[in-house]
């Protein structure tokens, strides 16, 4: 997104960053920037209109835009991704093919912000979520990808990634969570390497798209980690190019909008998508009109457009899950092609045998089970920027740290008498260990020895501490042997932690108390205003979008009528 004034225009009190930037996320997806030749194209649409064309690299928000979704750009790409992978092993691809398709991939370090978050410890059967970014970039590195997503005066210009997506796949792989963020919410991005220059970016506060900017991929990884808490295992990233031939390779994908529209005006702005009131089956530089309109669908803003990249993406997952144009060689051959040649993903995907693990993963998910949202948001004071909206942000990523559907549809366990205390307080062996290692506010010292003391004085006199640093979200107290659990819920119930900070995991080792950064201070632990991290479902706030909504239909702003 870019920066400039949002104030004015009080009729569309949403703003957005805008088509220039566009990327793969709001880039593929943005207004402005059709190549030539695409049906509804005008002078005006070859580079970005003045009015959507701030360049700003701050990405910060537009006039009469909102910044909101720019999720539905991501799950495009990964729909559209999962499915060549898919492709590869079902279309019979010789070794060489294996190779060719390996060698379009472009790979790069996971992360770039340091030491970061430790990966969770598996459940109690081995099991472990699953967490992938999905990045859109509006790179203009190459003539095609210019010529979809114009703007050519940026061609130089680092990209941003002006789509970004949280994919979380629970650890039983029975679900799916979706969590985009507007572009222009204002983060701390962490310190980061550019693994190729060895230039260093210190630390800064900034509109989330520009972590692109700052060494690449991984060091966005690393802001969403401090942003969220959360360990993100993989990302993927995926440019302009390719995104034509993934919808043809694909087949036409069903959208309706609930009137005629055309997304044109006499200033230039719009996509040129042009449908009729209805259900239609669009692909090729329709569908990529229809993922980048703005103008045209309910408010004019890239909150509208979000919401019809979701339909979109829901809608081709559907599709794909009932095999529709899979039993064409050629076609997922096509499909596979244009999906790697897209991609940069990190170096532990660095195969297409890597993403055709994944993609069984993923194929696992019924389609039911996959919610969509965006992260709660609010303006800034001067309305310059947004921010994550306090309570309701933290509560959405608490569920993902969790491992707690979006969607409130968890099998709720029955409501059984938990086991008491089976160990004398004296004798429980518990290790005590500092998590508070942040790589933006850097850890802590002393807070295990403050924790084993303030234990000691509770009665566990046998609480000892270990003395590596380790970086955390939440305070846990993890066990293995299911007879400890009286023990921990015991314990957890007089430092005064919430039940869901015992868990049990095939990995532990004996008892380990993790002093997360939700408790930097004190030796009592802080009570959470407002955080609501017991919640079973995300906010109403987050918006979420079903997969299996098949009934959806965009609205059509009357003044993009005809």
């Amino acid at each position: 997104m870019r920066q400039s004034s949002v104030r004015g225009d009080r009729s569309r009190r949403r703003r957005e960053p805008d088509a220039q930037e566009l990327g793969w996320d709001d880039g593929l997806y943005a207004d402005g920037g059709l190549p030539p030749d695409a049906p509804g194209w005008t002078p005006a649409d070859d580079g970005v209109p003045p009015e959507d064309g701030d360049t700003s690299a701050d990405g910060g928000h537009r006039k009469g835009g909102r910044p909101r979704r720019g999720k539905g750009r991501k799950v495009l790409r990964w729909t559209a991704f999962s499915l060549a992978v898919l492709i590869v092993g079902g279309a019979g691809a010789g070794y060489w093919y294996y190779e060719h398709l390996n060698a379009n991939l472009r790979k790069a370090p996971r992360s770039l912000g340091g030491g970061g978050l430790k990966k969770p410890d598996p459940n109690a059967f081995g099991q472990s979520p699953l967490n992938i970014l999905l990045l859109g970039s509006d790179g203009r590195n190459s003539a095609e990808n210019i010529k979809l997503g114009g703007a050519r005066q940026d061609a130089d210009r680092k990209p941003l990634a002006d789509v970004q997506m949280l994919l979380h796949v629970s650890a039983d792989r029975s679900n799916m969570s979706v969590v985009s963020i507007p572009r222009d919410t204002r983060v701390t991005i962490p310190q980061c390497t550019d693994p190729k220059t060895h230039q260093v970016y210190p630390q800064t506060s900034a509109a989330i798209n520009q972590s692109l900017q700052h060494g690449g991929p991984g060091c966005t990884l690393a802001t969403w980690q401090e942003l969220t808490g959360v360990y993100i295992d993989h990302f993927m990233m995926v440019d302009f190019s390719g995104v034509v031939s993934m919808a043809d390779a694909i087949g036409g994908v069903p959208v309706c909008v609930d009137n005629n529209v055309y997304s044109h005006d006499s200033k230039g702005h719009g996509s040129g998508l042009k449908l009729t009131k209805g259900t239609h089956s669009v692909k090729g530089v329709q569908a990529l009109q229809w993922l980048r309109t703005r103008y045209g669908f309910e408010d004019n803003t890239d909150i509208g457009r979000a919401k019809a990249q979701h339909m979109y993406m829901n809608s081709m997952v559907r599709q794909l899950k009932k095999g529709t144009k899979l039993t064409d060689p050629g076609q997922l051959r096509d499909l596979a092609e244009a999906a790697t040649k897209s991609l940069t993903v990190d170096d532990g995907l660095d195969t297409v045998k890597k993403l055709y693990d994944l993609g069984g993963d993923l194929n696992r998910v019924p389609t039911k089970r996959i919610t969509m949202v965006t992260m709660p948001w609010q303006y800034s004071p001067d309305e310059s920027y947004v921010m994550p909206k306090p309570g309701d942000a933290e509560a959405t990523f608490a569920l993902l740290r969790n491992d707690t559907a979006l969607d409130g549809k968890d099998k709720k366990k029955k409501a059984t008498p938990e086991p008491k205390a089976s160990t004398p307080k004296g004798e429980l062996k518990v290790v005590v260990q500092n998590g508070t290692n942040s790589t933006v506010n850097g850890p802590v010292s002393g807070r295990a020895a403050v924790i084993q003391q303030r234990l000691a004085g509770l009665g566990y006199g046998a609480a000892g501490t270990d003395p590596a640093l380790t970086t955390q979200a939440d305070t846990t107290i993890t066990y293995r042997d299911k007879g400890l659990r009286g023990d921990a819920l015991a314990l957890a119930k007089a430092l005064g932690l919430p039940k869901d900070a015992v868990r049990e995991s095939s990995s532990a080792t004996g008892m380990r108390l993790v002093i997360g950064n939700d408790w930097r201070t004190g030796s009592a632990y802080p009570k959470t205003s407002g955080d609501d991290k017991s919640a079973d479902k995300a906010p109403d706030s987050a918006d979420a979008l079903n997969g299996e909504d098949s009934k959806a239909c965009m609205k059509v702003n009357p003044q993009y009528s005809f």
